[in-house]
């Protein structure tokens, strides 16, 4: 299954509808292939529909005088994107996602040859639906808070990967012809450098400029040390040029400033997401279950509650969680040789938001920290341990969001030292302020 933005895929289990009709389409871009089958006359049907909005309208609403408001079950080879989006909205179509490997590996087995086409993929699709049913799981739509955050923190993450490779190419920009701007900046995607690099972007620029225009532009930008400021300014001015080949200071100034414009615009592409992110966050109704975890800030809470939303019947246990996200191994058994190996097939940022979630938690959290430190010493690396953690915290956390009740520490803690983990044996609790605190022995 691949990870879904727009719902999330609850098991079949629960009792089926009385179906009209099983229907699979092939997606795209110009024209979707269909095949259908009547369930009351067992007969089946393929075509073709337009890949529009208006073509998938009428072609649904067909369905619709056809079959009345009769259910209908709809395979395709997507969780997410304009179909899905399109077909949504039409209550009477149950969706049922198949994962692209699946429905490769399915049809590897039945066409052996290797042919393909988009009637033969739509075939298979409605084979996988009529016979294995079991193996699909439903399209339930979240809430509209889930569905929002879901795409916005991955729009916020996109956009970050965006911002970070552009800062690389703006670093190998200005090591070519003026690396003393990677000097004076620590951070070269920063407010202040990005603005001083757009209007002075070489070296020679900047020694045609005075010193007060200099001092003028340290000052509006709030640079506070009157020393730290002259000390740019020296630096600037005793500076060697590195290139002085005309050539590449005028391609190499562009290029500069072209990047400069970009990591500005994401830089307000990000800051508007995030304003987003808190309206939406602080309407969600579960934000309390996740808000006071150790480690959450306004990035990683947001990640969170998309990661749970609010569909209880989407897992029934937690190791249901685990394999989902790719935060537990795969194990492979045959005869006598068995190997546990890291999960590939998973959805990456929500296994990233979890162990991403980990990493922080072990800076705030006492126990949290012990179990990271335990896993190292026993010569795991950095990577494993944190995926170690994320693990149990997803137990820790799927019983607080199953039970509608925030984590608490102390509890917790507590619960540890009952059930004698040896965990509990590298926290112990002392009196701050009144309060009794939890702290790491010999830390």
């Amino acid at each position: 299954m691949s990870d879904d933005s727009q719902g999330c895929l609850v098991p079949t289990a629960r009792p089926e509808p009385d179906w009209a009709a099983f229907v699979a389409i092939d997606w795209a871009d110009q024209t979707h292939a269909f095949k259908l089958l009547d369930l009351a006359t067992c007969r089946y049907e393929q075509g073709t529909l337009r890949a529009t909005a208006d073509g998938l309208n009428e072609w649904v609403t067909a369905l619709q005088r056809r079959f009345g408001d009769r259910p209908i079950a709809v395979a395709l080879e997507q969780s997410r994107g304009s179909l899905v989006y399109q077909l949504n909205k039409y209550p009477h179509l149950v969706l049922y996602p198949v994962h692209p490997n699946m429905a490769a590996q399915f049809r590897q087995a039945l066409h052996p040859s290797g042919s393909k086409s988009d009637p033969s993929d739509a075939a298979v699709l409605l084979e996988l639906l009529e016979h294995h049913r079991s193996h699909l799981r439903r399209l339930t739509p979240e809430s509209a808070e889930t569905r929002e955050l879901q795409m916005l923190v991955e729009h916020r993450r996109t956009l970050v990967d965006e911002k970070t490779a552009c800062s690389n190419r703006l670093t190998a920009a200005l090591k070519s012809y003026f690396p003393q701007a990677l000097e004076w900046f620590g951070d070269i995607d920063s407010p202040l450098a990005c603005d001083f690099l757009e209007q002075w972007p070489s070296l020679q620029q900047l020694h045609r400029t005075k010193p007060n225009a200099l001092h003028k532009f340290f000052t509006g930008h709030h640079c506070r040390g009157e020393d730290r400021i002259q000390e740019r300014i020296t630096a600037i001015y005793k500076a060697t040029p590195a290139v002085t080949d005309g050539a590449i200071l005028q391609a190499g100034s562009i290029a500069v400033t072209g990047w400069v414009r970009v990591l500005k615009a994401l830089a307000v592409g990000i800051a508007e997401v995030d304003q987003r992110l808190k309206q939406v966050v602080d309407m969600h109704p579960e934000t309390y279950l996740f808000e006071g975890l150790p480690g959450v800030g306004p990035a990683l809470l947001p990640r969170l509650l998309a990661a749970f939303g609010t569909l209880r019947d989407r897992y029934d246990h937690v190791q249901q969680l685990q394999a989902y996200s790719g935060v537990a191994p795969v194990t492979e058994r045959s005869g006598k040789t068995m190997l546990v190996r890291f999960r590939r097939a998973c959805p990456k940022f929500l296994r990233q938001t979890f162990v991403e979630f980990a990493d922080h938690s072990r800076k705030k959290s006492q126990w949290a920290r012990a179990f990271y430190d335990l896993k190292r010493s026993q010569k795991m690396g950095h990577q494993a341990a944190l995926r170690e953690l994320a693990f149990k915290w997803q137990r820790i956390l799927f019983r607080c969001w199953k039970e509608r009740k925030p984590y608490n520490e102390e509890v917790y803690l507590r619960a540890r030292e009952k059930h004698h983990s040896p965990l509990a044996t590298h926290v112990e609790w002392t009196e701050v302020a009144g309060f009794r605190k939890p702290r790491l022995k010999n830390a």
